[in-house]
Formats: structure tokens, sequence, C-alpha cells
């Protein structure tokens, strides 16, 4: 596909000019040699950076979910998120605050530090009355029904990859490592549903700000874009991010997540973070 057709093809989705670039490499990538799969020490060096960023601790936040379909038709959720640090592991608990129909739902994770123990999920809908446990084997499904998948909720498990350096670029005037990054087994492509991912790192804060991701289902691409950073009490955070569901040349969803008062430090204890209290809500 030559680069004129991506250009029309990303305009007739109306899809962000920044995309567009991400799209080029991979076509170049896709053309190319056969890689080698095997895991680069500089990558990883660079990941376990990431993943050692500072990302505060003790937070809350308000957080709007919209959701806008192939014909551009909006749907438009309100949260508030609560995350805490027990350890090195970390704990998150969401309540849907409206519309109706999503009313007192709520979502909890406990995203484990460990790389065998699988992260747990539970999932708390007010009609069924009970919490729900998300499988190991769910986590490639759409949370509550954006382009976000229950496994992208977690941080990334960096022992479950293969990283390589594709090259220096950058991301605005941002220098930015260009990492790509391999499932290392058939079970972690099944479990999170991506066969490959492009990785998009800016070099002076360590955070992936953009990112491509090849869906096991053939065909389809999901793109990760952080459209707004801002630095609160010296964290750096995403307070604003959009992922596209793309399949061949049409654009199938796309969200925008949100952020707003944000604060860290707040006094939340453990026991907040319970199955017990997604049933009572706030």
């Amino acid at each position: 596909m030559k680069n004129k057709e991506l250009f029309k093809i990303f305009e007739k989705q109306q899809i962000s000019y920044r995309i567009v670039p991400i799209l080029i490499i991979i076509i170049c990538i896709l053309v190319s040699p056969a890689l080698v799969l095997a895991d680069d020490p500089e990558a990883r060096k660079i990941m376990e950076q990431v993943d050692a960023r500072d990302d505060g601790d003790n937070q809350v936040s308000d957080m709007e979910m919209i959701l806008i379909d192939k014909n551009s038709n909006q749907r438009v959720r309100r949260i508030r998120s609560f995350n805490k640090d027990n350890g090195k592991d970390e704990l998150r608990l969401m309540f849907f605050l409206s519309p109706a129909d999503v009313e007192n739902t709520a979502f909890l994770t406990w995203d484990y530090d460990q790389a065998d123990m699988d992260d747990d999920q539970w999932l708390y809908l007010p009609a069924v009355g009970k919490p729900k446990r998300i499988a190991a084997s769910d986590k490639d499904a759409s949370f509550m029904g954006s382009d976000f998948y229950y496994g992208d909720i977690t941080d990334l498990e960096l022992t479950l990859y293969d990283f390589k350096i594709l090259k220096e670029t950058k991301v605005g005037d941002y220098p930015a490592f260009l990492i790509e990054s391999i499932p290392s087994t058939q079970k972690t492509i099944d479990d999170y549903g991506y066969t490959k991912s492009i990785l998009y790192v800016r070099k002076d804060i360590y955070m992936v700000v953009r990112a491509v991701h090849f869906l096991k289902e053939q065909g389809k691409l999901k793109y990760l874009d952080v459209t707004q950073l801002d630095k609160i009490e010296g964290i750096w955070v995403a307070t604003e991010l959009q992922m596209w569901t793309v399949k061949g040349k049409m654009k199938q969803h796309h969200t925008i997540i949100k952020l707003s008062n944000v604060k860290f430090n707040q006094p939340l204890e453990e026991n907040f973070f319970t199955v017990r209290q997604m049933q009572k809500g706030l």
C-alpha cells in the first residue's frame, strides 16, 4: 500500500494525523525480511525503567469514558477511580456513577507484581447482584464496551514478552524509543489478545505515550495515543488517552478517556479494595 493511500484511509476514518506515521512504520516492518525474535537486553532495560516509573500512590480521580461507534454515535460514562500501591502490588477500584444503565457498576483489580500469579479482577453488575470474577482467559474481552481490554487495565508483565528496539524517533518534539513487544508464549497471546505491539517510549519520562497493537483476530489493529499529559504533584499523568479499533480500512470503534480532579496521597486503606466494598458502593 502506498503512502498516499494510507493518508486517504485515515482522512476518511477521521483518525488523528498523529497516528498516520505509526501505520507507515508498521507497513515497512511487515514487508521487510523476517525479524529474528530474540530479546534485546537494551530494550528490556528501557521497559524496566518504564515499569519502575513513579506513577504516584493513593490516587483518587474522576474519569470520563466516551464510547464512539463507527457511525460517530457517542455514549458517555462517568467513573470515580481509586488506586493504591500495596507493596509491589497495585490495587484499583472503579465505581461507575452514570448514566443510569451502568450506575453502581464496580470494577476491582488486584495487580500482582509476581509473574507467576494471575492478576485478580472482579466486575460487579447491580442487575446480577453479585461480583463476577474475570478469568485469565477473558483478559482479551472488552472492558465495559470500550476499546480497552481487561488486560489493558493492568500493568504490562515484562517477563511475558520479548522486546526489541526498532529505532529512535520522536513523538511531537520529544525523542522516543520505538520498541517492538512480542509475547513469548501462545498462552500470553490467547490470554491478552495481542500478537505484537509497537510501543513509543518517551526518553525524558520513560512513559509509553503511543502504541499499536496487532490483534489475534486477523486484520485488526488497535491504536493508543496519549493526547494530554499533565504533571500533577510532581507525577506525569495521562489525563487524556484515546484508543481506536481498526479492521482493514475501516475504523470500528473509538474510546476517549479523560481524567480530572487527580489527587495523590489520599487516605486509602487496603480493606477498601474488596469485593464487599464493590457491592456496598461509595
